[in-house]
């Protein structure tokens, strides 16, 4: 759930331009509500922004900041000598994983955590070129069949087993293997037919047709490569201790608490794009789970936490005038945060309807309320980092008077004492489950919002607060008519994950991703032609037609990117987001306290 300025794929640097410099002041909401994680970069900080309710305030506090050269930056690691030791404290406001082994299921808090202790095959750096990580090289096949991988020398997983093309046949197998219950790694392999060790490092991965997200796939957390041996142990303990070849291992989980990291003293093997060589500079890291934001922002303002997540709006206004504390923007790639509406059930197999919705929806009413300009409105089914993404503004007007004629051509032409429009004796009633580990308190405020401006067309909108596995289970039984589901998938591929009709049946974990439910030949045939495709321009032609049968269908409606914002103190230099799926990397980085 976001332009590039400073950041991006190297440590966030005191030199940076002064638009890393905020000085808004902050208007505190009550009732603040706001959803999880637009830029062209995968790390920056914030521009300046003017709180319009205290513009005198605000002007002296960034004529103070100007005076003091972007005080508010930290050193790049490349212009300081690192400072070796000590336990880096981070705060996550993300949901505590149920499984610390991201190839199980495959959500976003395990790939924040998982990103200190795995490594993937490529890694991509800030331009989006995919580079080197634990694959030194690779190779595609004339027909796009194959590609052969071949693998750093001398790297070994943290429990003493090496790293060989043996490793790579095994993982591939384990994320494949219904009993892992995997989603998102099992999703994004679904062309991989066969593995081999072709020697001792070279793997060979065979398709059953060309992939042009291949390289894409393999960068992302939910595919990285674990010890084989480790994976032979059962579920259970691997869950609570996945081995990897990361700069940091996971030591001790304290459950409803922390994780407990400690550096991997023989690691070898960073992605191209690092700031040094040999073992991280930390000793440790504490990995605190700090559901409550006004808690994160306290511990991260006395010094007792050094990095927090799930930055709040009111809160990144608030801390962009402390000196002691930086703002990070790490927009997502993949999908743009929307609400997708089920169109394989009454009343949005309706298109009618669909518009209806969409049409007496105020989102941008309630972005700019909500937001204080921390983000800014979508109005396409990618996020604003994925360079094919595809918008079309004047389809989400908002327009009460055309969302009543819709409603009126479509039959429902009733409205009950309460408002509500009614169609041969039923409400026009809309469940709509919120995953409150994955909406933030000021999205939640967003879909009331929404529930208000859609109430005045007619619609009764029902909100579902529910917990992580609650949510899952709602979506599972097509209890839903509304649902505001991230997915965060390198490139635009992710439109076949989200929008194909393959995406309506469940991977093994049961989670399915077509959450719209669309099923359109046409569209089918876009993204299979789009992915097999070696020409990026007709890739790109693919994509563009196929996002304007989702959003011309009135299948979903955009919010905004899905936000990642990192508060840092000003105490720790090298933090920086991954440029993959901008999930934190603490191997660059060191403290000064």
């Amino acid at each position: 759930m976001r332009a590039t300025t400073c950041g991006g794929d190297r440590p966030i640097s005191s030199s940076c331009s002064l638009r890393g410099c905020n000085t808004g002041l902050s208007p505190i909401i009550a009732s603040a509500a706001s959803p999880p994680s637009a830029s062209s970069s995968p790390g920056h900080l914030r521009k300046p922004t003017v709180n319009r309710l205290l513009p005198s305030l605000a002007t002296l506090a960034a004529a103070a900041l100007l005076l003091t050269g972007c005080a508010a930056g930290t050193p790049d690691s490349s212009s300081a000598n690192p400072v070796r030791g000590g336990t880096l404290v981070y705060a996550s406001g993300d949901a505590e994983p149920t499984c610390l082994d991201p190839h199980v299921g495959g959500n976003y808090p395990q790939a924040l955590v998982a990103s200190q202790y795995l490594e993937s095959l490529v890694s991509k750096d800030k331009a989006g070129k995919i580079i080197p990580w634990l694959a030194t090289k690779w190779t595609e096949s004339a027909d796009g069949l194959s590609w052969d991988f071949t693998l750093k020398k001398g790297v070994k997983f943290t429990d003493g087993t090496p790293l060989t093309s043996e490793a790579v046949v095994a993982n591939v197998a384990h994320l494949q293997d219904p009993k892992t219950a995997s989603s998102t790694g099992y999703l994004a392999l679904q062309k991989v037919t066969k593995v081999t060790a072709v020697d001792n490092l070279t793997a060979r991965i065979d398709l059953s047709a060309p992939d042009s997200a291949l390289l894409d796939s393999l960068s992302q957390t939910w595919l990285a490569i674990e010890s084989p041996t480790a994976l032979k142990r059962t579920q259970a303990v691997n869950c609570e201790s996945p081995v990897g070849t990361g700069p940091f291992v996971v030591t001790k989980w304290n459950h409803q608490q922390s994780i407990e990291l400690t550096r991997n003293d023989s690691y070898n093997s960073p992605p191209a794009d690092a700031a040094h060589s040999g073992p991280a500079y930390l000793k440790a890291i504490e990995w605190r789970f700090l559901p409550d934001s006004a808690s994160r922002y306290a511990a991260v303002q006395s010094g007792t936490v050094d990095v927090i997540d799930n930055v709040q709006p009111d809160t990144i206004i608030a801390a962009e005038k402390q000196k002691n504390l930086v703002v990070v923007d790490a927009p997502r790639p993949g999908a743009s945060n929307r609400i997708e509406l089920n169109s394989s059930i009454t009343p949005f197999d309706d298109e009618k309807v669909r518009e209806a919705f969409i049409r007496s929806a105020d989102v941008s009413g309630a972005i700019t309320s909500l937001f204080f300009d921390t983000t800014k409105r979508s109005y396409s089914p990618l996020s604003s980092v994925e360079k094919d993404g595809y918008s079309e503004p004047k389809l989400f007007d908002y327009d009460q008077k055309a969302a009543a004629k819709l409603l009126d051509e479509a039959g429902w032409t009733q409205k009950n004492a309460d408002g509500y429009r009614v169609k041969d004796g039923k409400v026009l009633e809309l469940d709509f489950p919120v995953s409150t580990n994955q909406s933030i308190p000021a999205e939640q405020s967003l879909f009331e919002q929404l529930q208000a401006t859609t109430k005045q067309a007619g619609f009764k909108v029902d909100l579902h607060p529910l917990d992580l596995s609650s949510w899952y289970g709602a979506l599972g039984e097509n209890h839903y008519n509304l649902v505001s589901a991230p997915y965060t998938k390198v490139g635009p591929d992710v439109l076949r994950i989200l929008f194909d009709s393959a995406g309506t049946k469940p991977a093994p974990s049961g989670y399915f991703a077509n959450h719209a439910q669309i099923n359109d030949p046409a569209l089918d045939t876009l993204l299979e032609n789009a992915a097999e495709s070696s020409d990026a321009a007709k890739r790109s032609a693919d994509y563009k037609k196929a996002q304007q049968i989702v959003l011309e269908g009135y299948y979903i409606l955009p919010l905004y990117d899905q936000q990642n914002h990192y508060l840092l103190s000003t105490k720790l230099t090298g933090f920086r987001a991954m440029p993959t799926v901008s999930t934190p990397t603490l191997y660059d980085a060191w403290l000064s306290r």
